[in-house]
């Protein structure tokens, strides 16, 4: 890795400031309906801990605009994380300022900050607030990988005032994986690209393009792609001012890339709605799904592949009977024994709803993060830990 990892740093009698993620989900009453993001920075908590240091915790929560709203207060994870952890987890009032600095961890101990997010200067990564939450800690370690795409202090500019910078483990299995997938995969390497725009894919169509052998496309991006051919596409959605992009990217691919040669077709879309598979999407009827035919052409590709790239369904995999092209692809996937990378969002709900989790390689943390990287864009909380190292 081109980044230190917090296996490097020397953490006894330390105290570690840690970037988590937990931006968790919350029910209205403060309830928290996954712990998922939690129970991914355990390692990296428990590893700091059991190297000797004072561990800082810090993460954002929602979408507070600079201003604290209790409704978003880390406090609820504090609970959560002290059961996961076994072990007593302070809350901070605040994520700055002397009441905080007051409550720095000793050995052992476990702070959690406030919502980094009621501030506004952690989103404009602001220097002076930069250096005081650099001033909480002797060491950095970023293990939010889903934050890795922002340029806020918690990310990128307390690593400019602070002795050393690493990434955790999470940070640093997301960057390796990702790293290989796309930089110097096991070949023959294909990817899996669905989704409902043309345009949120563009760059990674691009850039990947560049990196694989195959390149299969599913969802209603698909519809795009098939009118820039000249085919008919009813009423499934079709971004009109991308058509001509998209006959540019086909022309571009070649053979690398495939589409969709039959549908899964309804007059709506919603639950165990009256559907028909076409060779041909007709007029009043929107593809909703891959069909037989196309899952069979892909899955031949698939159980070929050493390694397979994944980002974005292949229909409306939320509302049956339009989830069996998705849930057949995971299936395929899960059984070719290639090394999988699969990006975050719905492309991990889809995995986890077809039953295969355990059985791929790597299921990104970070939605939008995993997809700048596959676009071949640098990441600003990664870039920093790069240009710290040096």
């Amino acid at each position: 890795m081109s980044t230190l990892s917090i296996r490097d740093l020397d953490l006894s009698g330390k105290r570690v400031f840690i970037r988590v993620d937990f931006n968790v989900p919350l029910a209205p009453g403060g309830e928290i309906t996954s712990d998922k993001r939690i129970r991914a920075s355990l390692p990296t908590i428990r590893y700091a801990l059991d190297k000797g240091a004072g561990v800082i915790l810090a993460s954002h929560l929602g979408r507070p605009k600079g201003k604290p709203i209790p409704e978003l207060s880390l406090r609820p994870v504090s609970l959560r994380l002290a059961e996961l952890l076994g072990r007593p987890v302070e809350m901070a009032p605040d994520c700055v300022g002397p009441a905080v600095e007051a409550m720095l961890p000793a050995v052992g101990e476990v702070l959690l900050l406030e919502n980094l997010r009621f501030h506004a200067e952690e989103e404009k990564n602001d220097p002076a607030f930069s250096k005081q939450l650099a001033r909480l800690c002797d060491v950095y370690v970023n293990d939010a990988f889903g934050s890795a795409h922002r340029a806020h202090s918690s990310t990128v500019g307390m690593i400019a005032y602070v002795k050393q910078a690493a990434a955790g483990l999470l940070m640093e299995k997301e960057i390796e994986y990702l790293t290989k997938a796309v930089k110097n995969p096991a070949r023959p390497c294909v990817a899996i690209l669905g989704g409902a725009k043309v345009s949120d894919k563009i760059d990674v169509i691009q850039n990947l393009m560049k990196v694989v052998d195959k390149l299969m496309i599913g969802g209603a991006m698909a519809y795009t792609f098939l009118r820039a051919r000249g085919e008919g596409t009813g009423k499934s959605l079709v971004e009109e001012d991308k058509i001509d992009l998209a006959r540019e990217l086909m022309a571009e691919a070649g053979s690398k890339l495939m589409l969709p040669v039959d549908h899964v077709v309804a007059a709506e879309l919603k639950a165990g709605a009256e559907s028909k598979v076409v060779d041909k999407v007709p007029d009043g009827l929107m593809g909703l799904d891959i069909g037989p035919k196309t899952i069979a052409a892909y899955e031949q590709v698939i159980s070929g592949a050493k390694t397979v790239i994944w980002n974005g369904p292949m229909g409306v995999f939320e509302t049956p009977p339009f989830d069996r092209g998705t849930v057949a692809l995971a299936k395929a996937v899960a059984a070719s024994g290639a090394v999988s990378v699969v990006g975050g969002g719905d492309s991990e709900k889809a995995i986890k709803s077809a039953g295969v989790a355990d059985k791929i390689s790597h299921i990104s943390t970070g939605g939008g993060a995993s997809l700048e990287f596959l676009a071949g864009i640098e990441l600003p909380g990664v870039a920093a830990l790069e240009v710290s190292r040096k």
